[in-house]
């Protein structure tokens, strides 16, 4: 058995199947596994997941490994949600992911979002007094859901309303998230 440092550590990415930003999936995707986490990918439906590159540009198609229906979320320990405009403007109107995300909020799990994702967060209503980044203009919403504040950072990492949450503004901030998500993870 190899030492990797997530060994053993569960991973929930929620995706819809049209529109995730590529780099904000496939990027912690790969990693968390290099680094020894099962990553599982649930999406709408099982058919494949489109990536795009920059909101327009078709990027790789992904196998989900399961859909919002069939999960269990007390099956993971972090729960992760890529951004990319189309697909978090599509994950906030699926009830299945909404319930997904509340609850591992309730649970105290923490939840790692980049880009636009926090706006399943906003839907959700789990940002009350949380501490924030994501895309500049998620800002407003973010602030709208009763986060306390939204900050132009790589990474932020807030552990107030009892869970952890890990954001992150673009992809050009995906390795300052990633340490998140790794620290997030190994003190969950």
């Amino acid at each position: 058995m190899s030492d990797k440092p997530l060994n053993g550590h569960r991973v929930l990415v929620l995706v819809t199947n049209y529109g995730v930003e590529q780099d904000e999936l496939l990027v912690p995707v790969g990693r968390l596994r290099e680094d020894g986490a099962m990553v599982t990918i649930a999406a709408e439906t099982a058919d494949p997941v489109q990536t795009l590159v920059g909101d327009k540009d078709p990027g790789e198609t992904v196998e989900p490994t399961t859909t919002f229906d069939t999960l269990n979320p007390d099956d993971y320990q972090l729960l992760l949600i890529p951004g990319g405009t189309i697909n978090a403007d599509q994950l906030r109107l699926q009830p299945k992911a909404l319930e997904t995300v509340k609850a591992f909020a309730a649970a105290g799990r923490p939840i790692a979002a980049i880009c636009h994702g926090p706006w399943a967060l906003v839907e959700a209503d789990v940002l009350r007094g949380k501490t924030l980044t994501s895309y500049p203009s998620v800002r407003t919403d973010v602030r709208n859901a009763g986060a306390r504040d939204w900050v132009d950072e790589a990474v932020v990492s807030d552990s107030a309303g009892g869970y952890t949450l890990v954001t992150s503004r673009t992809p050009d901030d995906l390795d300052d998230f990633l340490g998140g998500v790794n620290g997030a993870l190994v003190g969950s």
